[in-house]
């Protein structure tokens, strides 16, 4: 891991690193890094992917709409509001 790389993540992730920070960082990635390259060295050869993580696939529901509330009502607590929607500050520019 290089400070550029470690920079960038830095910034895309909206984070501010001290220095100890991101020496931890850095380390924390070369090992997950390094767990990812003993995994690729694995023989998977003949192993099914796995598609669920239990044996029983049945979870699902129907796509049903319920436990809707009024506009009024999801206004009621909003800090702001201009009494149709909700109001927040701007985010991009």
């Amino acid at each position: 891991m290089d400070e550029i790389l470690i920079s960038n993540l830095e910034k895309l992730a909206r984070l501010q690193l001290d220095s100890s920070e991101r020496l931890r960082f850095a380390n924390d990635l070369d090992r997950i890094l390094e767990m990812v390259d003993h995994l690729q060295k694995l023989d998977t050869r003949g192993v099914e992917p796995l598609r669920y993580l239990n044996e029983n696939d049945s979870n699902d529901r129907k796509d049903e709409v319920g436990g809707q509330v009024s506009t009024e009502e999801a206004l009621e607590n909003a800090p702001r509001h201009d009494g149709r929607f909700f109001r927040v500050p701007k985010v991009i520019e």
